[in-house]
């Protein structure tokens, strides 16, 4: 569970530098310079998340809906982070 929090965190924090850092630089002052780097590191990032979290829905025996949740979680800005708070209220109970 605390790989799943640590990665869901980094990707989390690499598609919002990617889409409020990156992007804004290449579109609005032309300087596309970070993308390729920050887009590579999301990109590695997102599918370690899938992988991760795959691995922890199969060992947690969660349905597939928390598998889907999280998917969705990936691809929101922030989504990440507000699975994490899901699933950290989920361990409590």
């Amino acid at each position: 569970m605390k790989i799943l929090r640590m990665v869901g965190f980094a990707e989390g924090v690499s598609f919002l530098l990617l889409t409020c850092v990156a992007m804004p630089m290449k579109y609005m002052f032309n300087n596309g310079a970070l993308v390729p780097y920050v887009g590579m590191a999301h990109g590695v990032l997102f599918l370690a998340f899938v992988v991760v979290l795959l691995m922890t829905c199969h060992r947690k025996n969660w349905s597939i809906m928390w598998f889907l949740v999280g998917l969705f979680a990936a691809v929101l800005p922030f989504g990440t982070f507000v699975f994490d708070w899901k699933i950290r209220q989920l361990e409590q109970n």
